[in-house]
């Protein structure tokens, strides 16, 4: 008889290194403007946002990131 190995819960993996303040009801220039707290170039900026598009399972949140993180690597050519 042997024995039947339980799952682990799933965890939380993504810790983002910043707390920007960023909400899918805020205005699409506050969140891009809380996307650039601390002085941060574009590409940062936009690196911030499209990590969040990837991991968020939110459809909303989601489609709201790409479009910020776009916008900041459109900005920077």
């Amino acid at each position: 008889m042997t024995r039947q190995r339980k799952t682990s819960k799933p965890k939380k993996w993504f810790k983002p290194k910043t707390k920007t303040g960023w909400k899918k009801s805020q205005k699409a220039t506050t969140r891009r403007r809380h996307l650039k707290k601390g002085r941060v170039s574009n590409v940062t900026a936009g690196r911030r946002a499209q990590a969040l598009a990837n991991v968020t399972k939110d459809r909303r949140t989601k489609q709201l990131a790409k479009s910020d993180a776009q916008y900041f690597f459109r900005k920077k050519r």
